[in-house]
């Protein structure tokens, strides 16, 4: 089996995707979440954003969590309130809506880069 290259790999992670039944769309901020676990438990997390995955009956926010070191995907329905951390924006309704939107506005401007910098090179971007 081919090994993807770096390029590749990084290309992929900045672009719309399907993974199985799940839409992946990249999505880029730092967020501090109010997030309640399965459990009923209530924390505040800290995330650096990567991607939305949109799935059979769960949308999924996904990234690092500062505080824990790795990787986490975190249930849109379970987070209570959004902090993005860049601007102090706070969002404690409509929080599935307003990940979407971002989401797509970062898919449409990496996209547009992906173009442009294929222009620059002399590839064709897909």
């Amino acid at each position: 089996m081919p090994t993807e290259s770096k390029d590749t790999f990084v290309e992929r992670q900045f672009i719309e995707r399907q993974d199985g039944a799940w839409r992946v769309l990249p999505i880029e901020g730092r967020f501090e979440l109010v997030y309640e676990d399965g459990s009923g438990a209530w924390s505040v997390r800290r995330l650096q954003a990567r991607e939305l995955k949109i799935g059979p009956g769960r949308v999924l926010v996904g990234g690092t969590d500062r505080d824990r070191d790795g990787y986490r995907g975190f249930r849109a329905d379970r987070i209570h309130r959004l902090t993005d951390r860049d601007t102090g924006e706070q969002v404690e309704r409509n929080i599935l809506d307003w990940l979407t939107r971002r989401a797509e506005g970062t898919r449409r401007a990496r996209a547009a880069a992906l173009r442009r910098d294929s222009r620059r090179s002399g590839r064709r971007a897909a």
